[in-house]
This record gives structure tokens, C-alpha cells and sequence, in this order.
């Protein structure tokens, strides 16, 4: 019997996804009174049509992919860390006490000082639930969610309070000059390409490539990379094979939350220089759609993010020229998330029968 090939499952079936979600989207803007291929031109030349907006959808894929690479380590140990979110912020957190309380003499030393503390304290957020799953058997879901929506009147209360800065606005004091990141511009220009520095990507995008590479090589490259999705395949066998339960799960969400919480080098050091409170913006849950759509390994997740960057960039556009509600666009990611997470198999399903159907036209 002939099973569907891992192309069909990471390229054909992504891609038909969108294309549903692409006329469920059309068929929407019909239905508020616009043309939607001229949608789509203004969707996408908001994303990509110069290289300030290229910058803005590079920005918003470096944090997905941040996010993205988060969701797809726990997953490959069959938890569903959804609590990206709050191990973003509270690494924010660890990044703007590192930059505030430290002299960093050079963006480079900050960069390492920052990223580390946004690490470690998006890694401490993800221990307990790890802690509860692996001990007490509390449900991952229920745990990161429950600390999703504590990290954030946390936050709250430090920015209104004992790290605020003067004025009205829950935020830090910006950061010294000497912390911050170079931005794409920068970074171009300095092997003579041009490019916009009305943008806001930086060096983080380097630093996200790089998660990038880092999360292959640990997952199929390391002894813990393959206990990890051992036991993630069958809890029992990898008991059974001498892998231990509480080792993986917390080794996995402590990697996992440390990934999420890293993306504060982008928003917070890269784009503000500073913590303000929500700085997050949504990319913890929108990980979770770019985890799945990217099948969980880290290329498919640097497409998927790329994807999702010109969406808010290019959504951003659509709502200003054409007066759409901002929801309106929300209403269009939201249709893409769906498609590609919640009825995955939906599509799945019925190309696995043809690829079924036709081995065992092939068999006989």
C-alpha cells in the first residue's frame, strides 16, 4: 500500500491549504465590497514592494520564527507548548534587566548578556508546567496557557511600577547606545548592498537563522535529539529503551521556553532598545500555526514565518489603503491558521487516499 511521500506532506499539502484559505479570504473581501486580486497586489507589494517593508516583514518572521521553533522542539516530545507567550514576555523581561542594569561596552557583548538572560528567564517560565507535567501530571495545555495569562499582569505590574520609566507609558527606560543591535541597513550596507534603514529588522534575523540551525542539529543530529523524538513516537518504547520521562520533558520545554523567550533580542533590544508592555504582540500564538505549518522542522518553520511576516506587514497595508478593518485582517491570518492547523486533515485526508488508491492501481 502506498503511503502518501514526505514531499505531498510538506509541500502539497501546505500548499493546498492556502489555496483554500486564499478563497475563503477572497470571498470575504468580495462580501465587504472589494476586488480581491487587487487585495492581493496591495497585500503584497505592502510586504515586499521596497525594502522598508521588506524590512517590517523580516522583522515579524524573525519573531515567529523564534516562536515557531519553540512550539516544534516541545512537539517533537509530543507536548504542545502553547504558552509561548508568556515565556516571550518574561524573557523580554530577562533581556531589559540585563541591558539596564549592566554596562555592556558594545552591542555585541550586549547582544550575548541580553540573549542569554531573555534565555534563561523564558526557560525558568517554561520549567514549572515542565515541573507539573513530568511529577505531578498536569496537563502542558492547561499549565503554559494558565502562565501565559500570568506573565502578563506581571509584566504589567513591573513597568507600572519598580522599572518604570518617567511619563505614562507602562515601560523601561530606553537602553544605553551602546546596546543597540544594527539594523538590516547596517548590516547590508556593510558589504555594499543598499538597503532602507527605515526598517525595523536587525541582527536578531541573523541570531533567528541560526535557532534555526541549532534546532536540526540538536533534533536529528544528537543522542538527545533522537531520545527526544523517541519518546515523543511512543512514551512506553522509550521507557522500555531506558529514556527518562522527567529528563525529556523538562530538557525539551527548558530548550523550548528558552527559544521564545530569545525573541526579545528582536522586539525588545533589536526594534525599541527598551520593554514596553506589549511588546509581544501576539507571535507566541502565532508560532503555533507556523510550527505546524512548517511541519515542525526548522526550514518548513523559516518559510512558514516568512509567510506569516508578509501577512501582518502586508495585512497592515491592506487595512490602511483600503480602509478595511484592522479585524477584517485578522479575520484573513486567522482563516490561513486555520486551514493549515486545525483542518490539516481536512486536506490530508483525501490526498492520502489517492496516494492509497493509486499503489494499488500500481500493486496489480
Amino acid at each position: 500500500m502506498q503511503k502518501m511521500p514526505n514531499w505531498a506532506d510538506v509541500v502539497l499539502v501546505p500548499v493546498l491549504s492556502l489555496v483554500l484559505a486564499a478563497i475563503i479570504s477572497a470571498i470575504v473581501i468580495l462580501a465587504i465590497g472589494h476586488n480581491p486580486i487587487d487585495a492581493l497586489g496591495i497585500m503584497v507589494k505592502g510586504a515586499l514592494g521596497n525594502s522598508a517593508n521588506v524590512s517590517y516583514t523580516l522583522y515579524y518572521a524573525t519573531n515567529f520564527i523564534f516562536t515557531g521553533l519553540a512550539v516544534a522542539v516541545a512537539y517533537h516530545a509530543r507536548m504542545f507548548n502553547i504558552g509561548g507567550e508568556g515565556q516571550a514576555y518574561i524573557g523580554g523581561l530577562g533581556a531589559a534587566l540585563a541591558c539596564l542594569y549592566i554596562s555592556w561596552p558594545h552591542w555585541t557583548l550586549a547582544l550575548i548578556g541580553g540573549g542569554v538572560a531573555a534565555a534563561v528567564f523564558g526557560a525558568a517560565w517554561a520549567a514549572i508546567p515542565a515541573y507539573l507535567q513530568a511529577k505531578r501530571g498536569s496537563h502542558i495545555v492547561i499549565t503554559t496557557i494558565m502562565f501565559n495569562y500570568m506573565a502578563y499582569p506581571l509584566l504589567n505590574f513591573l513597568l507600572n511600577g519598580p522599572i518604570k520609566a518617567g511619563g505614562m507609558e507602562p515601560a523601561t527606560p530606553s537602553f544605553a547606545e551602546t546596546m543597540h543591535l544594527p539594523n538590516l541597513s547596517a548590516i547590508l550596507g556593510a558589504v555594499g548592498i543598499s538597503f532602507s534603514d527605515r526598517g525595523p529588522a536587525n541582527f536578531a534575523l541573523i541570531i533567528a537563522l541560526l535557532a534555526c540551525v541549532f534546532v536540526w542539529a540538536l533534533i536529528w543530529k544528537t543522542k538527545l535529539g533522537y531520545e527526544t523524538r523517541a519518546f515523543g513516537e511512543s512514551e512506553s518504547a522509550a521507557k522500555y529503551a531506558g529514556i527518562k520521562p522527567t529528563k525529556i520533558i523538562m530538557i525539551a520545554m527548558l530548550i523550548s521556553g528558552g527559544l521564545a523567550g530569545m525573541m526579545a533580542i528582536n522586539n525588545v533590544m533589536g526594534e525599541a532598545e527598551r520593554l514596553v508592555l506589549n511588546a509581544v504582540e501576539g507571535a507566541g500564538f502565532i508560532g503555533i500555526a507556523v510550527a505546524l505549518m512548517g511541519r515542525n522542522h526548522p526550514v518548513g518553520i523559516l518559510i512558514a514565518a516568512i509567510l506569516f511576516g508578509i501577512l501582518y506587514q502586508g495585512g497592515a497595508e491592506l487595512s490602511a489603503e483600503l480602509r478595511i478593518p484592522r479585524e477584517m485582517v485578522t479575520v484573513i491570518q486567522a482563516l490561513v491558521i486555520l486551514f493549515t492547523g486545525a483542518l490539516d486533515n481536512m486536506v490530508r485526508m483525501p490526498i492520502e487516499k489517492l496516494f492509497v488508491a493509486f499503489g494499488r492501481k500500481g500493486a496489480n
